[in-house]
């Protein structure tokens, strides 16, 4: 079996002001891509530059390494997600009324798949940045809100932008988040304990309402049969703005069937991380999903921290971004992987006046691999910048099926 290594491109259109940067990986019959696009602001209101970022997707998906995959989802970084997804909403079901009309239209354009909205601002001064994620070789379908993605006997479950808001407190919300979840679920017979294997939290105001989370989420855990003592998620949970303005939680989730328990193993960086459990949080530092053909490791919001569960380097961006860099390549070496497997990268920080430093770090450090810096407060007032992360790695795992 003939088995590629990561490749990565770069593309910037001059005619739209979009850069395109591009990872892919291929194994067996299966091609993965991440992609994440940013834009120049030229200036310009919300409409224009979203029709030009849409402009700039099309291009994409006209490009060689790209031909003939599907969207799986996308994330859209917003400004102000309030007054703009409204806008986006309308866009796209006019540009499926076109494609009906003109079959000169891609139809992987418009292909429907999981999205999330979320306002974290990009920090380049536009007022949306977007992270696609692609698929070659597999069978995509959607309902509301998820991508279902079928081959070789897995089914692959991405689900974007739950919300609650028939209640007025983090707490309640997140209840109310989860068990929609937890019956979305249902509907694949999956359950959050067996087949969750990464969430995203995103939380309005973080710095007064993410206790209400933290609490709530190990509750309806440990209800689930998810504790210490058994395991947990990858997750990151972070400052975000939900469109919906009643909305204080919105969950995205990637979940999986038709895997064996073996083929998932949990990572912990004890030299340099503690457990989470230890100062009252319930998630995963990282996880390892392991295929007959690649192996993936899903890295968790991940900032400055020791292994006694103490934020480091206080007040020093620099060096936490440093720390930052350190825990994760540790994690990933626990994973059997390295920087070099990584195929995006997304950066928060909690204040926009450090942008041009932290870009710049790690435009240096990581020029190759797609990754976009937004404005989102960390959990921990104290943490300036916290960063996540996706890498795969070609393998040959005899005892289980390809992906």
């Amino acid at each position: 079996m003939h088995l590629d290594i990561m490749k990565y491109a770069s593309q910037y259109i001059e005619e739209l002001g979009v850069t395109i940067k591009l990872a892919h990986f291929s194994a067996g019959d299966v091609s993965e891509l991440h992609a994440i696009l940013t834009i120049e602001p030229r200036g310009e209101m919300f409409e224009q530059q979203y029709a030009r970022i849409k402009a700039a997707e099309s291009q994409l998906m006209q490009m060689p390494e790209v031909s003939g995959a599907q969207p799986v989802f996308k994330r859209y970084f917003l400004s102000d997600a309030t007054n703009q997804v409204p806008a986006i909403k309308k866009e796209l079901k006019n540009s499926r009324i076109e494609e009906l009309k003109n079959s000169s239209v891609s139809p992987s354009f418009n292909s429907p798949c999981a999205v999330s909205y979320i306002q974290q601002p990009p920090l380049d001064g536009s007022k949306l940045a977007l992270w696609i994620y692609l698929q070659r070789g597999t069978e995509v379908a959607t309902t509301d809100c998820s991508t279902i993605v079928t081959h070789n006997g897995y089914r692959h479950i991405w689900t974007m932008g739950l919300t609650g808001t028939n209640a007025d407190s983090s707490y309640m919300q997140s209840w109310e988040t989860l068990f929609a979840y937890i019956d979305t679920l249902k509907h694949f017979d999956a359950t959050l304990e067996a087949n969750c294997l990464r969430t995203w939290f995103f939380v309005r105001d973080v710095d007064t309402q993410y206790n209400g989370l933290v609490k709530a989420r190990r509750e309806c855990f440990a209800e689930q049969g998810l504790t210490s003592d058994t395991h947990y998620i990858a997750s990151t949970g972070i400052g975000g703005t939900p469109a919906d303005p009643k909305a204080i939680i919105q969950l995205g989730a990637y979940a999986m069937t038709g895997f064996q328990p073996e083929q998932q193993r949990y990572l912990y960086a004890p030299t340099h991380l503690n457990r989470t459990s230890d100062y009252g949080v319930t998630f995963e530092r990282g996880t390892l999903m392991q295929y007959g053909d690649r192996n993936h490791v899903y890295i968790s919001g991940t900032a400055s921290i020791n292994n006694h569960g103490e934020v480091v380097h206080v007040g020093d961006i620099r060096r936490q971004t440093q720390r930052m860099w350190e825990n994760v390549e540790k994690l990933l070496e626990e994973g059997g992987m390295t920087y070099n497997e990584v195929m995006q990268i997304i950066v928060y920080l909690r204040d926009g006046a450090d942008y041009q430093l932290v870009n710049q770090m790690f435009g240096e450090k990581f020029p190759h691999i797609p990754y976009v810096v937004t404005l989102a407060p960390v959990c921990r007032p104290t943490w300036l910048v916290e960063m996540e992360c996706v890498a795969v790695k070609a393998a040959h795992n005899e005892q289980f099926r390809n992906f």
